[in-house]
């Protein structure tokens, strides 16, 4: 029998007596179970004790939390949460400071307590700390205790922070900011800030009015890493309570900084409201108009560089003697998230038309990139070009900085995300990496035009990888810990990080020999460089800047290839066994869509010895994949037909296939050597018995892939392209989920499971019963007559079911349909036999139908579907008094 619910074994202990084993019943009321424990030690006065735990946090028992009690627990009676608060609130009164400081002691410990803490609370007991705490005469251990039990206290919120007094505020304050006071005074009086802080805005505005970020930054700088969490956690309060507008008027996330407080800025004027405009500052640093500073906005840049918190941050944090906790690196994750967030706004702003200063930051972009050239209109001596001619050069120098609308490009901007932040990030690249801006720009206009790399289209593109990537505008999380110590180590971190990454978009884009219909590829390859690079948490840019630099092109395919080959490794047997079974349905497909693109056709460009590529040519294979066609065209016409294409090439004709190198057509007959542009797009037919070749220079990479696949299939041979290989593993991937939906978080042995013996006996029969009688299931037994009616009466109405709306269709998952029968059921001698085989493999019966079987005919005078998971038709046979009536039924096996 199990042991009742309601009652838990336990031991109650007392200091100089036996331990008491009880059974306390839950149901019981504790005031009785507390007179009978006193009653076992001989105790007056039960209402003055209570039970405590005896281990951990030594939490008060009552009627709200015995249910928390388990057996084997260890509880101890001790003086009651009323009688200890009045011995405690006369305690802390006392002259004897040995006495006051065990008090206070033991008055922080049991304050963790709700019901002492309330107790205490009622005695009005936080008015003796207040005065503790503002006369300023006790000192040392006993004012440690005293603000650790007015933490304890708080912490229950049944007193309103609001209620503290600001002589209270101030020398707690005073506690934080001097480094004369115990290190664990100074860290009780940050976590009194810091939680005082989000409660009012009333004690938001004192706190970050009194404390200094001088101090503060004096706490990140001791080698106490408790000291350092505090004051950390004191900083993210800060900042978590500051409402937008304080966050916007404030640089680079310091709005924190107490500005009257700074003492190298006494002699600052007043600047006037906040209106949300930013000025520009000098380099490229912009500043911001306060109505909260005192000061002009240049002097708390000034104050800011001399004073930076991040370099605090990375050097005494970041590379101190212990690794950041879990604690500390929220905090950091807060610093970041807030010092990112101040790019959200130019992120969310559309390019503005009217904005003078917005199209100047486009015309420096231009001038910046083509000055040193000389491509400036009207830069050289003489009269500069007209109206006309100038306004065709700037539109060619704003295609060659890759705008997609070189006549506007203010259109490309009018994105958000990435908005105005893309334009600032290239204003930003071009004035601090001036010599790598000009060679990106000036080294991809040379280039033909469907090889150069756009520069202000990547740029516009990265940001915004950029703000996914650095979660940029995404909510605040309460217990994020993710954050990236380099960020801590530069001012201007998400620009520095755009001119790296963008110059890693050049490199990239010459290592994979993109063209303009590769961008969307070379972006991807950008992003995994980045992301994995990002995720091995680089402590400086220049560590960042090492690292992805080694992640090129051909390590990045490397690596996937080892991913991708670990994680079928991986799979289980079954699967893996599944996939190798789909494999030759799904190549096959890949190899119709090979064919098929073939049929539609594709032109092609011949070279000359000029390097003239005017000349095009449009190649086609017949819809029954027998013969090439093909023919020259002019530009600018759409697909011809097949008809109209003169030269064809007999596929049976086809010896072999030449690609890239192996090609004689890209060589350069002055030279000898093959051009490194188009060798990688070459390929030629073989065919003939003369070994003629059909040359072909694919317009792109994707068309050389599949036409390269496409003639190997119709050679019979493998296909041998990135790209075969990169659709047959997606199709098998989207295949394999699709056929194991119905097991996702299953787990999939190894081993199939055991298959069953089959039985002794495959015969299965069903019971044949009169009309009225039909049993509610199959029974397993002979399949014998249904008696003869004794009248000639017609039939009676059959206490049947209702009919189903469906008929009554044999079920070929039955055992009828199923196993073949050598016998029948036996109607009745005369009326000859109805196989069961022919009607489990589907005759349908409805009602009122003619039905012969040896010679007899009759009418179905009921179908339907019988709730038990049984198929049953009834019918009638014959006429007159041989007329009898029969119904089979059958179930699933």
């Amino acid at each position: 029998m199990p042991p009742p619910t309601d009652v838990v074994k336990i031991a109650i202990q007392m200091v100089g007596a036996i331990p008491q084993l009880i059974e306390l019943h839950q149901t019981k009321p504790l005031a009785s179970v507390l007179k009978d424990v006193c009653d076992a030690w001989s105790l007056p006065n039960a209402e003055r004790y209570a039970l405590q735990y005896a281990d951990g946090r030594q939490t008060y028992i009552t009627e709200t939390n015995r249910r928390e009690i388990k057996n084997g627990s260890i509880l101890r009676l001790t003086t009651s949460p009323g009688q200890e608060a009045e011995q405690l609130y006369s305690k802390i009164q006392s002259n004897n400071l040995d006495v006051k400081a065990d008090s206070l002691k033991k008055l922080a410990s049991l304050s963790q307590d709700i019901t002492f803490a309330q107790e205490f609370i009622n005695r009005n007991g936080l008015k003796q700390i207040f005065s503790i705490v503002e006369e300023g005469k006790d000192t040392g251990e006993i004012l440690a205790h005293t603000l650790k039990a007015f933490m304890e206290l708080m912490e229950h919120d049944f007193v309103s922070w609001e209620t503290l007094s600001s002589a209270f505020i101030k020398k707690v304050v005073s506690y934080a900011n001097t480094s004369a006071v115990d290190a664990s005074i100074q860290q009780l009086s940050l976590s009194i800030l810091e939680n005082m802080v989000p409660t009012s805005r009333h004690l938001f505005d004192l706190v970050k009015k009194e404390v200094t970020l001088d101090h503060l930054l004096t706490h990140l700088q001791v080698t106490s890493t408790q000291l350092q969490l505090k004051a950390m956690a004191l900083l993210t309060a800060l900042l978590l309570a500051a409402t937008n507008t304080e966050r916007r008027c404030h640089p680079r996330g310091c709005w924190f900084l107490s500005v009257p407080t700074l003492p190298s800025l006494a002699g600052g004027r007043h600047t006037g409201h906040c209106k949300g405009k930013r000025v520009p500052g000098q380099s490229g640093v912009w500043g911001w108009r306060t109505s909260h500073s005192l000061f002009p906005s240049q002097d708390m840049m000034e104050y800011l560089r001399e004073k930076n918190i991040r370099q605090f941050i990375h050097k005494n944090i970041i590379h101190g003697a212990e690794p950041p906790g879990d604690e500390m690196a929220h905090h950091l994750y807060v610093l970041q998230a807030a010092g990112l967030g101040l790019c959200e706004p130019r992120m969310r702003a559309c390019m503005d038309p009217c904005s003078q200063e917005q199209r100047e930051q486009l015309q420096a972009l231009r001038l910046a990139a083509f000055e040193a050239d000389g491509e400036i209109p009207g830069g050289g001596p003489g009269p500069g070009p007209g109206p006309e001619r100038r306004r065709s050069l700037c539109a060619q120098q704003f295609r060659k900085l890759g705008f997609t609308n070189n006549t506007n490009p203010e259109e490309d901007l009018r994105r958000a995300p990435p908005g105005l932040l893309a334009l600032d990030c290239m204003v930003y690249f071009s004035r601090h990496s001036p010599n790598a801006y000009s060679r990106f720009v000036l080294e991809n206009s040379r280039r033909e035009d469907r090889h150069e790399c756009p520069f202000a289209r990547s740029s516009i593109q990265l940001t915004l990888i950029l703000c996914e990537l650095l979660r940029l505008g995404e909510p605040y999380s309460e217990t994020a810990q993710d954050f990236y110590p380099m960020f801590f180590g530069q001012d201007h971190f998400f620009e520095e990080l755009f001119c790296i990454c963008i110059q890693l978009v050049n490199k990239t884009w010459k290592e994979m020999r993109a063209t303009q219909e590769d961008f969307d590829k070379v972006l991807q390859v950008v992003r995994e460089q980045i992301s994995r690079t990002l995720s091995l948490k680089p402590t400086s840019l220049e560590l960042f800047k090492s690292r992805v630099n080694t992640l090129s092109y051909s390590e990045i395919l490397r690596l996937r290839q080892t991913e991708r080959l670990h994680q079928e490794e991986t799979l289980p047997v079954p699967v893996l066994e599944l996939r190798e079974r789909l494999k030759p349905e799904l190549l096959e497909l890949v190899c119709q869509q090979r064919l098929q693109h073939l049929c539609q056709g594709t032109l092609f460009r011949k070279i000359s010895t000029r390097r003239r590529q005017d000349k095009l040519w449009y190649c086609r294979l017949s819809p029954n994949h027998k013969v090439l066609h093909y023919g020259d065209m002019e530009e600018g016409m759409s697909a011809p037909p097949i008809e109209s294409l003169p030269e064809k090439i007999p596929v049976a004709d086809m010896k072999m296939l030449l690609v890239g190198k192996e090609c004689l057509h890209p060589k350069e007959k002055s030279s000898g050597k093959q051009n490194k542009d188009v060798l990688e797009l070459t390929f030629s037919i073989v065919y003939d018995v003369e070994e003629y070749c059909l040359h072909f220079i694919a317009p792109t990479r994707y068309e050389f892939c599949l036409w390269t696949d496409g003639l190997n299939v119709l050679l019979g041979r493998e296909m041998r392209s990135e790209r075969a290989q990169s659709d047959l593993d997606v199709l098998l991937s989207m295949e394999l989920k699709l056929q194991l939906l119905d097991l996702e978080n299953i787990s999939i042995p190894d081993a199939p499971p055991p298959v069953p013996k089959p039985p002794s006996n495959l015969d299965f029969w069903v019971q044949s019963s009169p009309l009225g009688a039909f049993p509610g299931t199959a029974q397993p037994c002979c399949c014998t007559a249904a008696p003869p009616p004794a009248t000639s009466s017609p039939c009676p109405t059959p206490l049947l079911p209702p009919p189903s709306p469906r008929g009554a269709v044999g079920h070929r998952g039955s055992s009828c349909a199923s196993v073949p029968h050598s016998g029948a059921i036996n109607t009745g001698g005369e009326l000859g036999t109805v196989s069961v085989q022919r009607f489990g493999e589907g005759v349908r019966m409805t009602r009122g139908q003619k039905v012969s079987e040896a010679g007899k005919t009759g009418v179905v005078l009921q179908h339907w579907e019988h709730p038990g998971s049984l198929l049953a038709a009834g019918w009638n046979l014959g006429t007159g008094a041989s007329a009898w009536n029969h119904h089979c039924a059958w179930g699933r096996p």
